[in-house]
């Protein structure tokens, strides 16, 4: 049994505008959230604004091209694959909502285990690969970049 609604070639078409339609909507609200970034000049001549409405050119971009060329969409997922489709972004709002209190690590750690868990990966896999992903970027932010990552309000942070 498929785990997906069965639909027409029309309502995939809808489905791939409509869907164009959000990706173009969150383009521009990206850009506008990166343009309206302050910043001293002499930091640097093109400042941090480039980034984020670089990034929300390339989406508009292809959000247009997704618009007049939709291809063809699956129907909407049911039952377990609702479910994990539903859980990524249930994780990521829960991870965020754990970065004040725990910190950087925790967070990254929760939301690593999490996506494996989503994704069937074994718990002992799910667990080290967590771990490993927490410290890999940990020591990539905190000393090969010298960033400041939060400890968390928890632990003193």
């Amino acid at each position: 049994m498929s785990e997906h609604s069965p639909i027409s070639a029309r309502t995939a078409h809808l489905i791939g505008r409509i869907t164009a339609i959000i990706f173009l909507v969150l383009a521009l609200a990206y850009g506008f959230g990166g343009s309206v970034i302050e910043y001293a000049f002499s930091s640097d001549p093109l400042g941090p604004r480039v980034f984020p409405i670089g990034l929300a050119v390339i989406l508009g971009l292809l959000a247009v091209l997704y618009f007049f060329s939709p291809g063809s969409a699956e129907g909407f997922p049911k039952g377990a694959l609702l479910a994990r489709v539903l859980g990524i972004p249930a994780l990521l709002v829960f991870s965020v909502l754990l970065f004040e209190p725990l910190g950087f690590v925790v967070s990254i750690f929760v939301m690593t285990f999490g996506t494996a868990l989503i994704f069937e990966a074994p718990v002992k896999k799910a667990l080290l690969g967590a771990i490993g992903h927490a410290a890999l970027w940990w020591f990539v932010f905190g000393f090969a970049l010298e960033v400041y990552l939060p400890t968390g309000s928890l632990f003193g942070g």
